[in-house]
C-alpha cells in the first residue's frame, strides 16, 4: 500500500490570483448595484454583473499581455501601459453601454454627456487593478528574494562549517600521531594498542564531521577514547575526572569542540609538567540564556605557547557560534593554579 502523499498547507493550495479576481470584481458588482439606483433593481443588478464579468475577462486578458511581453518584469512601463488601459476602458464602456441598450427601453440614454465619466471610471478601475497587480507581484518577488537569500546564507554557513571541520580534523590527527610516535620508543605493544584505539577515534571524527552538531554523549565517548590513548603515554601523570549530570546527554555540540579543549589541557597542562596534571570535565545547567555549561579544567597556567597556531580554539569558537547561535561562546580563564575552558550553550527552541 502506497504511503499518502504529503499535502501542502491550505493557504499554499489556494489560487490567490483567482481568489482576488473574483473578490474584487464581485465587490465592484455589489458597489454598482447599490449605487445604481433603487428603481428597476433587477436590471441594475444585471448590468452591474455584466460589467463585472466583462471586467473580469478583460483584466485576465490584460494579465496575459503583461506576462507574455514582460511588461511586469522590469517595473511599470507607462508608455505602453497607459494606452492599453485607455483601450480597456473604451472596450469596457462599449460593453456596458450595449447592456444598457439591451436592458432599458430605446431612448433611455440620450446624448453623450455621460461618456467621459464612464470612460474615466473604467480607466480608474483598470488602473487600480494594474497597481494592485504590480504591488502583489513586487511582494511575491521580495518574498522569493528573501527565501533565496536565506537559502544562500544557510549554504554559506554549512560550507564554512565544513571548511572549519576540515581544518580541525587534521589538527587533531596530528596531535594524536605525535602521541603514538612518542610511545613507540617506550612500549611497542602499548603503541600498537594505541593505534587500534586511534583508528576507532578517527572513524568517529570523520563520521561526526558530516554533521553540524552531535549529542554530548557521543562527544564524551570520543573524549574518553582519546584520554585512554593519552593514558597509555602518560600513565599516572594524567589524572582525569568526569562530573556529567544525568539528562544532559541529548544536548548537541559541534563535533570535536570538547575534544579540542581536552587536547589543549593535555598538551599545555599535563605534557609540560614533570609531575603531570589533573583534568576535570564537568557540565552543569546554566542560568539566563545558557542551557548548559561544559567546562574543561586543567592544572597549570594560561599562556600562549610558541609554535602553536591556535587553530583548535579559534575554530571551536567559530563553530560554536555557527552551529548553536551567536549566544554560544567559549571562554578561557585562570584561577588558583587552574586553567578553565568553558563552553556556554544557549537554550535552543
Amino acid at each position: 500500500m502506497n504511503a499518502p502523499l504529503h499535502r501542502p498547507p491550505l493557504l499554499a493550495r489556494i489560487n490567490w490570483y483567482w481568489a482576488f479576481q473574483l473578490a474584487g470584481w464581485g465587490a465592484l458588482a455589489l458597489f454598482n448595484s447599490v449605487y445604481g439606483g433603487s428603481s428597476q433593481l433587477r436590471i441594475v443588478v444585471t448590468i452591474a454583473c455584466w460589467g463585472s464579468l466583462g471586467g473580469l475577462l478583460l483584466s485576465h486578458l490584460w494579465h496575459g499581455v503583461l506576462r507574455r511581453y514582460g511588461w511586469a518584469a522590469n517595473g511599470l512601463r507607462w508608455q505602453r501601459i497607459v494606452p492599453s488601459l485607455i483601450l480597456l476602458a473604451v472596450i469596457q464602456t462599449a460593453s456596458v453601454t450595449t447592456a444598457f441598450h439591451i436592458m432599458y427601453p430605446p431612448g433611455t440614454i440620450r446624448g453623450i454627456a455621460w461618456l467621459p465619466g464612464a470612460l474615466l471610471f473604467w480607466f480608474g478601475v483598470f488602473l487600480t487593478w494594474t497597481m494592485f497587480y504590480f504591488t502583489a507581484l513586487s511582494l511575491r518577488r521580495a518574498s522569493r528574494f528573501e527565501a533565496e537569500a536565506l537559502r544562500l546564507e544557510v549554504l554559506a554557513k554549512d560550507a564554512q562549517l565544513r571548511a572549519l571541520q576540515a581544518q580541525v580534523n587534521p589538527h587533531f590527527f596530528f596531535n594524536s600521531l605525535n602521541s603514538v610516535r612518542a610511545l613507540i620508543f617506550e612500549d611497542r605493544e602499548a603503541a600498537a594498542h594505541m593505534i587500534d584505539q586511534l583508528a576507532g577515534l578517527m572513524r568517529h571524527a570523520l563520521q561526526s564531521g558530516q554533521h553540524a552538531t552531535v549529542p554530548l554523549s557521543s562527544e564524551l565517548d570520543a573524549v574518553r577514547a582519546y584520554l585512554a590513548i593519552e593514558q597509555s603515554r602518560f600513565e599516572d601523570r594524567l589524572r582525569v575526572s568526569f562530573d556529567i549530570p544525568p539528562g544532559t546527554d541529548h544536548v548537541r555540540v559541534p563535533p570535536m569542540a570538547l575534544q579540542t579543549l581536552v587536547e589543549n589541557a593535555v598538551k599545555y597542562g599535563v605534557e609540560t609538567s614533570a609531575d603531570g596534571g589533573d583534568i576535570r570535565i564537568t557540565a552543569q545547567r546554566g542560568a539566563g540564556m545558557d542551557a548548559l555549561q561544559i567546562e574543561v579544567a586543567n592544572t597549570g597556567e594560561l599562556r600562549s605557547a610558541s609554535g602553536s597556531t591556535g587553530i583548535g580554539l579559534r575554530n571551536a569558537r567559530q563553530r560554536l557560534q555557527l552551529a548553536c547561535g551567536e549566544h554560544a561562546s567559549l571562554e578561557l580563564r585562570q584561577q588558583a593554579g587552574w586553567v578553565y575552558a568553558t563552553i556556554h550553550l544557549p537554550e535552543l527552541p
